[in-house]
C-alpha cells in the first residue's frame, strides 16, 4: 500500500494574493510575529505606529492570501498563522530559486566556453 500526500498546487490568482500580502512590510513582520506565537489583533497593533483600524486591514490582507486566519477568543481575535500557504509560498519561492540557480550555472558556462574559444585563438 502505498502512502500518498496530497499537493495543493497554487493558482496564478493565489500566488498574486500571496506575494502582494507579503510585498508589505508590516505584514511580513505581522506573519513573522504570528509564526512565533499566536497573537491578538490588539496586542499587534502596539507594536506599530499605526491605529488597531490600520492592523486589521494589513491582518485582512493576509487572511485574503490565506497566510493567517483569526479565531475570536471572548473579546479578542487571536490571529494564526496558516503554515500550508507558508510552505506553498516557501516552495514557490524555492522554484524561483533553481531557476535562477541554473541560469547562474548557464552564464557560468558560457563564459567559461568563451575563456576557452578565446584562448584556443590565442586572445589571451
Amino acid at each position: 500500500m502505498c502512502n500518498q500526500m496530497v499537493v495543493h498546487k497554487a493558482s496564478e490568482a493565489e500566488k498574486d494574493l500571496i506575494f502582494h500580502a507579503l510585498a508589505d512590510a508590516t505584514r511580513r513582520d505581522i506573519v513573522g510575529r504570528v509564526i512565533e506565537r499566536e497573537q491578538s489583533i490588539s496586542s499587534l497593533a502596539q507594536r506599530y505606529a499605526v491605529s488597531f483600524a490600520a492592523v486589521q486591514k494589513q491582518v485582512a490582507v493576509l487572511e485574503r492570501a490565506s497566510l493567517v486566519h483569526k479565531v475570536r477568543h471572548g473579546r479578542e481575535q487571536v490571529v494564526h498563522v496558516n503554515h500550508s500557504t507558508i510552505q506553498r509560498a516557501a516552495d514557490l519561492l524555492h522554484t524561483f530559486e533553481v531557476l535562477w540557480e541554473k541560469r547562474m550555472i548557464r552564464i557560468e558556462e558560457i563564459l567559461a566556453e568563451d575563456i576557452l574559444a578565446d584562448e584556443a585563438k590565442g586572445r589571451f
